[in-house]
């Protein structure tokens, strides 16, 4: 592995028009946004909205933001699927358009056996020469990989497989997979920053936040590099209470967007549906009152 995979890689929330057509023009002005607010990359991935996105769509969204990347970071693609056969064509048309890395989450429609598990993401990487983080997405969807079989793919592939283990305990689950692994996987979180001050305790190489909370998650980031813990935990614990608000994948999105559209970034906070979850008056109140301490605790220091 070549490219350098660490640091804030924010997961972008896909713009769209009132007809549900992808906006291309905020696509661009969001990720110009999240450069200029310390991003080290970008990460195409679920709340990107991949699910609800069309095959052919996919393929042109991960061509559009490697293009629009243009260097500026490291550039990674989700191509989790429900079948091995897609997941793996879409991992070589992202390395095809210029990906750093593919990332993949289980198949969540099929119980899958742990051979099976196993040889999907083993077609994934012999499609592709490029990194594959196994994202085991199973606080929002799905359920729970074994710690062993993670271990399996780094001993097969120990250059190349990196993880976002997002399961349940996550830290407890994240020392699990360090000490399965001898200390060397690889690890990101995932959980928008909410575990970020005790998993970077454990070493791990980044954090994937969703993109509204970047100025946020790269300014706790930088402390923790520099052993601000007094600033990182002033940041957490706000940061804490407005992630915990966010209790599902689409109330990740309603939240992400409405936060968005506040900084200006985005211009309406469509969601393609069916959604289980909308933002109301009470709910958007507290999100707001609560990124304005984040921003107050950001001045003040």
């Amino acid at each position: 592995m070549t490219t350098e995979i660490s640091g804030v890689l924010p997961v972008f929330q896909t713009p769209f028009h009132t007809d549900e057509s992808i906006d291309f023009a905020t696509l661009d002005r969001e990720i110009d946004w999240l450069f200029e607010n310390r991003a080290n990359g970008i990460v195409m991935a679920m709340v990107s909205e991949t699910f609800r996105l069309a095959t052919d769509e996919r393929r042109k969204l991960a061509a559009h933001i490697c293009k629009t990347v243009g260097g500026r970071g490291v550039t990674i693609i989700s191509v989790g699927s429900e079948s091995t056969h897609t997941s793996a064509a879409l991992a070589r048309d992202a390395e095809a358009v210029g990906a750093d890395a593919v990332m993949a989450i289980p198949p969540v429609a099929t119980a899958a056996t742990e051979y099976e598990l196993a040889e999907y993401f083993r077609q994934i990487l012999k499609a592709t020469s490029i990194p594959l983080i196994i994202q085991d997405a199973s606080g929002y969807v799905g359920k729970p990989m074994t710690i062993s079989l993670q271990a399996q793919m780094l001993d097969d592939f120990p250059d190349r497989v990196l993880f976002k283990p997002e399961a349940e305990p996550v830290i407890g689950r994240l020392r699990e997979l360090l000490r399965e692994t001898n200390g060397q996987a690889r690890v990101f979180e995932g959980s928008g920053g909410m575990h970020l001050l005790e998993s970077f305790k454990q070493g791990v190489s980044g954090t994937m936040p969703g993109a509204d909370l970047t100025p946020v998650v790269s300014a706790l980031w930088s402390a923790l590099e520099a052993g601000d813990i007094g600033r990182a935990d002033r940041i957490s614990q706000t940061l804490i209470k407005l992630v915990e608000l966010q209790t599902n994948l689409d109330a990740y999105l309603a939240v992400e967007k409405h936060l968005l559209c506040r900084q200006g970034v985005f211009r309406n906070t469509v969601i393609r549906g069916p959604v289980a979850f909308e933002l109301e008056d009470d709910l958007r109140t507290k999100v707001d009152v609560l990124f304005d301490e984040l921003c107050m605790v950001l001045n003040d220091d």
